[in-house]
């Protein structure tokens, strides 16, 4: 089987929301995908799916969130969610829609690219602890503070510092309150 990575098509979406529902076992984040999708953060090159035989098997996006400095609220860019079939789960699907992604990310201009996730996972994908750039994420009470994360995409240090403030497309998941 090969795996294509390549931004998704509205033929996807129904297909997507039945992997993000399965993969999470919830459809708060499907509804989600749908909300950024339908929100002016979103960035269409951003939203990647994975495809096996020509069955989509997996989805993440990029998406714009928000840092406030206490003065100005910066755009950044944010990966939520991240979504592999439950039956392609260690396959190496998400690795590659994630290292996909940020590689698309970086062509955009981004800086770096922020998260709320397993920091096991993630690391290998160059994600760190946020907190020691000065960027603050709001976790939920189940989430260590390490789940707070940053992929810096240049050689420099984030520009911006601040409080992460989500746009009104994930008040559909509460988690990210």
């Amino acid at each position: 089987m090969s795996c294509v990575i390549r931004p998704e098509q509205p033929a996807d979406h129904d297909a997507i929301r039945r992997v993000v529902a399965a993969a999470f076992n919830s459809t708060s984040e499907a509804d989600l995908v749908e909300a950024i999708r339908a929100a002016p953060e979103y960035i269409a090159e951003l939203a990647l799916v994975a495809e096996l035989d020509g069955t989509v098997v997996g989805h993440v996006m990029v998406s714009l969130t928000y840092l406030d400095d206490g003065t100005t609220q910066h755009q950044i860019f944010q990966l939520s969610p991240l979504a592999v079939a439950p039956e392609h789960q260690g396959d190496g699907v998400g690795s590659a829609l994630v290292r996909g992604v940020l590689d698309r990310a970086k062509e955009l201009g981004a800086e770096f690219v922020i998260l709320e996730g397993d920091p096991r996972y993630y690391s290998r994908f160059g994600f760190e602890p946020c907190a020691p750039y000065g960027i603050h994420i709001d976790l939920p009470d189940w989430a260590p503070p390490e789940a707070a994360q940053i992929c810096l995409l240049s050689k420099e240090r984030p520009s911006v510092r601040g409080h992460v403030v989500y746009p009104e497309s994930f008040d559909t998941v509460t988690q990210h309150r």
